[in-house]
């Protein structure tokens, strides 16, 4: 998928979120090994989203095992350089067709 279509994907997966009561904290978090699409916060919990878009095929497929891990240790490193010591989970967020599937607390 180009960038831009996963721009287009992550403002929509954004004004989802906001929607259903979140506050975006940051977006784009690049660390070593990987990035997080979206950091947002509901309710006192810290929420991890990775964003997955596409058409013709199940976009979930590309949250491999592998690219878990890898969003599991950007939020551990992001959690410790902000000394944040609340709760955070890890969520997909599909972006289908124009529809927006939220998959909260997914865990490997």
């Amino acid at each position: 998928m180009s960038r831009a279509k996963g721009n287009v994907a992550e403002e929509r997966a954004c004004d989802f979120l906001r929607a259903h009561g979140c506050e975006i904290v940051a977006r784009n978090v690049y660390f070593k090994g990987g990035e997080i699409d979206i950091i947002a916060q509901k309710n006192g919990v810290v929420h991890f989203v990775e964003v997955k878009s596409g058409s013709g095929f199940e976009p979930v497929y590309n949250l491999t095992p592998a690219k878990l891990r890898r969003i599991v240790r950007g939020a551990q490193l992001w959690m410790a350089q902000n000394r944040l010591d609340s709760p955070w989970q890890i969520d997909a967020l599909i972006v289908r067709d124009g529809v927006c599937e939220w998959l909260e607390n997914i865990t490997i």
